[in-house]
């Protein structure tokens, strides 16, 4: 109980806080901010019905923040930063408590008249999801990002752009030291610039990922590295004032460097189109099939089939709500080193309601609600679940 109260008196200083922030902000460049969160959720390590935990199945948590945002042109540049740090606490499960780290900054610059880019970078350290990791023991995820990318506009209605990303992620656990990768993303392409603010273009990218801590199966060490090839449509259709349609698109071949009966090829992208029947209604709806990494103690990659709907009410100056449907199901049988059965996939669903209430424009509350539920294969270790909860929250800049 001490712990509980201690938690409490924390959150309730950092709302305190934040409703007490500042009338104006403390400079044109740079934006100190805090929030202070409270979570519950029924289901913290995702576990199947009937399964206990050794602490209980449900758990609550609260998370500090604190940070600063700058944002200050220079001419025709842009310096964008955000440093941000958090403590996190639960009530039962507190051999997880850790403290966030994130960090990030981009400079988006401008060369000539027609050369423009970013250059950037970030990190990130985060308790690993329990979507597929269903331990108690806390694990640490650490990404980090760098990136680089230009544009040459030219004959006024022609751009050619191209751009790299790499992407490093390290876990904590040493039964998880296997899902450690480097992803390197090197894309170009062209682009025709419409009068009416439509963009069509080609899109070609490859990616090579490379896994420095070999998967274990079997007694044998197997390397998961891999390397994708894609040529894509990149479309942002304006169909209307209210309707916008962006499609990224089309074929990619993933091959392996080992077991290459893995190798596969087709159809992969994404469509999202949005519309805006009024000033205060928007709805996004999406559509993927795509390849991802996955966070398990058996496997590393899916190929994902999903859809989402999301919808957005401004219903006062103040008041806002929002309300998400997301349901997608990854198939594991293609991408992993084991010989998988038709069994090896997984199909989830997820729906979510919030609310947003800003009495100042520097000051804002927010309560949120979900749902998960999953359908998964204990061949590969994605059992079936499901998990309601709620967060309330506070945010203050100054």
């Amino acid at each position: 109980m001490p712990k509980l109260s201690a938690r409490h008196a924390a959150l309730a200083i950092a709302i305190a806080t934040v409703c007490g922030g500042a009338q104006a902000a403390l400079s044109d460049t740079i934006h100190p901010f805090v929030s202070a969160f409270y979570s519950y959720d029924d289901n913290l390590l995702r576990l199947p019905d009937g399964v206990d935990a050794p602490l209980g199945r449900s758990d609550s948590l609260t998370q500090l923040q604190a940070g600063l945002s700058l944002e200050r042109p220079i001419g025709r540049q842009m310096l964008r930063g955000e440093a941000k740090m958090s403590r996190v606490s639960f009530s039962h499960y507190d051999q997880l408590n850790y403290n966030g780290k994130d960090l990030s900054g981009e400079w988006q610059w401008a060369a000539l008249r027609d050369l423009s880019g970013h250059v950037g970078g970030s990190y990130g350290q985060t308790l690993t999801p329990f979507t597929d990791y269903h331990s108690s023991e806390r694990n640490l995820r650490t990404s980090r990002r760098v990136y680089a990318d230009g544009n040459w506009r030219f004959m006024a209605s022609w751009q050619l752009h191209a751009g790299f990303n790499r992407y490093k992620y390290n876990y904590d656990l040493s039964s998880q030291r296997f899902s450690d990768r480097i992803e390197d993303v090197t894309d170009a392409g062209i682009d025709y610039l419409a009068s009416s603010g439509s963009r069509i273009g080609v899109l070609a990218r490859h990616s090579k990922g490379q896994y420095p801590n070999k998967f274990v199966f079997g007694g044998v060490a197997l390397d998961n590295g891999y390397q994708q090839d894609e040529l894509k449509a990149n479309i942002y259709w304006v169909l209307s004032g209210v309707t916008q349609v962006q499609v990224l698109a089309g074929w990619a071949r993933r091959e392996h460097v080992q077991f290459v009966s893995r190798d596969s090829s087709g159809a992969n992208g994404r469509v999202t189109g949005f519309w805006t029947p009024t000033g205060k209604l928007k709805f996004t709806l999406a559509g993927w099939r795509e390849y991802s990494a996955v966070e398990s103690s058996l496997v590393n990659n899916s190929l994902n089939r999903g859809a989402s709907l999301d919808g957005t009410w401004q219903a006062t100056a103040k008041l806002a709500a929002n309300a998400q449907l997301r349901r997608e199901t990854r198939d594991f049988r293609q991408d992993n080193a084991a010989a998988l059965s038709s069994d090896a996939s997984d199909s989830g669903k997820r729906s979510s309601l919030g609310w947003t209430y800003k009495p100042q424009e520097n000051i804002q509350f927010s309560l949120s609600l979900y749902k998960e539920t999953r359908t998964g294969s204990l061949l590969v270790g994605t059992g079936s679940y499901k998990s309601t909860g709620a967060s309330l929250g506070a945010t203050g800049q100054f």
